[in-house]
């Protein structure tokens, strides 16, 4: 089932991070699509408060991964932008992490889309972030499957 949703500025994508976030369950992989700013940090910083998590959210993007485990819940956070290649999330340990008690959410998911596959479906939910300039400049649709 897919759902949308449509906001207006960087406060309500992080409000649908949030909502998000709260209803996340361990074990679940959070696929995040979108091109450059588009908004992906802002809907995880919102997803990692929805969790409770406390520390400062930011874009991994030259680590690779960033672990927060003061929310409800663990949140493994991967930006995988950098990567070179899908060896090397196995080299920082991805099956453990897809695996564990926490949720995983993947920025720039559509880079490592074999191993996303390899997972079982009832786990991933993807999440799309798009800009529609039509629409305004802080206009955003958030597709949710």
């Amino acid at each position: 089932m897919e759902r949308m949703i449509e906001t207006r500025s960087a406060q309500e994508t992080w409000q649908a991070g949030y909502e998000m976030g709260q209803e996340a369950v361990p074990g679940q992989v959070i696929t995040l699509i979108g091109d450059l700013g588009v908004g992906k940090t802002v809907f995880t910083q919102g997803f990692a408060a929805g969790l409770g998590v406390q520390d400062s959210v930011n874009s991994p993007t030259f680590t690779i991964l960033q672990v927060y485990e003061d929310g409800r819940i663990p949140l493994y956070h991967f930006d995988v932008y950098r990567i070179g290649d899908s060896e090397e999330m196995l080299e920082v340990g991805w099956d453990e992490y897809v695996s564990g008690n926490g949720v995983c959410l993947i920025e720039w998911a559509d880079l490592i889309e074999d191993l996303i596959e390899e997972l079982p479906p009832e786990i991933v939910t993807g999440v799309k972030i798009e800009k529609d300039l039509q629409k305004g400049f802080d206009y955003r649709r958030i597709t949710v499957s």
